[in-house]
């Protein structure tokens, strides 16, 4: 069994959003709720949801961008929440972000050198031969010549831009990388390219990945596992397979009957969807006002993520009474 490298246990982030001239009440959201989910040394693990959900949020908690309202983070059976600005900043070191739009997250005003160079410099790793020298090879790993080194990033096209941030990524060598929908923001033409490009490198460098991303079939194509989040919840994790082939939360079932099919004789279950999604601290299951399956039981308790079988996990009353029967 792989090493346990990212442990979150009963993680909660909460914003405070001001009342306007309508409302005179504050209002709390909870981005995310009390989540617990683990990452192992080496895989890929996929995080799915509709935008909106917290998934970005969650992955920002991971770096340590933000603090959580409770609960914590171990990597490598570290607290990163009690990290002094010393210790983060070497933590930094190991766990990168490949950000969604490779337009915004690169310096106008810096060559693809500088940009790439730029953690080594901040970091104080090597001297300006080595740095150079760690750009170029690094450029060469994806697939970038060293004669663009000295280009802006308005004279790279969308799917090199995206190189340029994977190479910024990965130029320090990091154990885990959090790719934050790396391709939502590239044509579909490019989108393989670097998805392929993402694999080659979590072999080559020993990678862990926290891939986050709303497309199921990218997903699919990347994931060793599957975790579901579903208003700032995890509601599914289980093997990618298993995700597949037999999903068990009503949420899953329905994101993957809207997966369209490229093949005419498959025959697929529609999973029937109605009504929008429930108000903020409302009693009871997060998914229960768009679930066709809703129980009392729904309104009432609000369902927690329990291992079911075959290390499948999953937060429904539905499902936890058909594996009593």
């Amino acid at each position: 069994m792989r090493d346990l490298l990212v442990d979150i246990q009963k993680l909660n982030k909460k914003y405070t959003l001001q009342s306007g001239m309508l409302n005179s009440k504050n209002r709390v959201v909870h981005a995310v709720n009390n989540v617990n989910l683990q990452i192992l040394k080496g895989e890929t693990l996929g995080l799915v949801g509709e935008s909106g959900c917290g998934k970005s949020t969650l992955a920002r908690l991971i770096v340590r961008l933000e603090k959580p309202s409770s609960g914590f983070i171990s990597v490598k059976g570290e607290n990163i929440n009690s990290y002094n600005k010393e210790s983060l900043k070497a933590y930094r070191r190991n766990v990168q972000l490949i950000f969604q739009d490779p337009y915004s997250s690169l310096n106008p005003r810096k060559t693809a050198a500088v940009i790439i160079k730029e953690p080594l410099t901040i970091h104080r790793i090597g001297d300006r031969n080595a740095r150079r020298q760690s750009v170029l090879e690094l450029m060469a790993k994806v697939g970038l010549s060293g004669e663009q080194a000295k280009r802006y990033p308005h004279e790279f096209s969308g799917g090199q831009r995206q190189r340029i941030g994977i190479a910024r990524a990965l130029i320090l060598r990091p154990e885990l990388i959090i790719a934050d929908e790396p391709v939502s923001a590239l044509d579909v033409s490019i989108q393989a390219q670097i998805l392929n490009l993402l694999k080659d490198l979590k072999r080559d460098f020993g990678l862990t990945y926290l891939f986050i991303s709303h497309d199921l079939n990218v997903i699919r194509h990347m994931s060793d596992r599957i975790a579901v989040m579903y208003l700032g919840q995890i509601v599914e994790l289980a093997e990618n397979k298993d995700i597949y082939d037999s999903p068990l939360h009503p949420y899953t079932q329905m994101l993957l009957s809207a997966v369209p099919s490229c093949d005419p004789q498959k025959k697929r279950n529609k999973a029937t969807i109605k009504g929008e999604a429930r108000i903020e601290d409302a009693r009871g299951c997060n998914f229960q006002n768009r679930c066709i399956y809703k129980s009392p039981v729904c309104e009432e308790q609000q369902p927690v993520l329990t291992e079911k079988k075959n290390k499948r996990f999953c937060a429904c009353h539905l499902v936890s009474a058909k594996e009593e029967e």
